[in-house]
């Protein structure tokens, strides 16, 4: 019997994703009481509008997120993010290498990286430095093995510390090679360590490079 299972955290007005980047604005562009003046006796409607960065929640990155001729979200194969077999990985260190995948067949599957540091979400630790991330030696082994997207429940996928420098190695390595990164994945421990397929579609927008995904994983497909 075929189950969905939902993996994204839910948007909400003035929730924080990412430390230093604004949360979203939700409001009405048209309220149901103001739209009575254009519609028949008892018809009524509302509008919603929704200000935010695309980093929020749970998301997905495209190649130009990183790199200027990279391609966007309209650019985005449907095949890249709906109906991929999934694998879930659930490696014990915080800078996960090429080991953690060792003997894995990732080939033409979304890599699913469970941490559990979802379990800060929405707290201030979730953005702490000390979160899990993946090196770029794990990211260039994921390359090369041929996986078809990588996901994480971490705050972000590469280290952010100090230590660090700025640099960001496993978007670079992924993004490069065309290999779309998911973020904020969340409850990835409901999910079989194989045998689901995966889905995370963004909207499909000319000149943006990332946005919120309603990710989901459907078992036993």
């Amino acid at each position: 019997m075929t189950q969905l299972v939902d993996i994204s955290h839910q948007i909400t007005a003035g929730m924080t994703t990412y430390p230093g980047l604004p949360g979203p604005e939700i409001d009405d562009h048209l309220t149901f009481e103001d739209s009575r003046q254009r519609y028949a006796p008892g018809t009524e409607f509302r509008i919603g509008r929704i200000s935010m960065v695309a980093n929020t929640g749970t998301y997905l990155d495209t190649p130009a997120h990183r790199y200027r001729d990279g391609a966007d979200l309209a650019d985005l194969d449907l095949e890249k993010v709906a109906g991929l077999p999934g694998l879930v990985v659930e490696p014990e260190e915080r800078e996960i290498g090429p080991e953690a995948f060792k003997g894995l067949d990732v080939e033409g599957r979304a890599v699913l990286i469970r941490t559990g540091w979802d379990r800060h979400w929405r707290t201030e630790a979730y953005g702490l430095p000390e979160h899990p991330f993946l090196s770029e030696a794990g990211a260039r082994a994921l390359v090369e093995a041929g996986a078809a997207l990588v996901g994480i429940d971490s705050v972000n996928i590469d280290d952010t510390s100090e230590a660090a420098g700025g640099a960001r190695p496993a978007h670079s390595a992924l993004l490069a090679a065309g290999v779309p990164v998911v973020e904020h994945l969340c409850e990835l421990g409901r999910l079989p360590a194989e045998g689901f397929a995966f889905f995370a579609i963004p909207v499909k927008v000319r000149g943006l490079a990332t946005f919120p995904v309603r990710a989901f994983a459907m078992v036993g497909a």
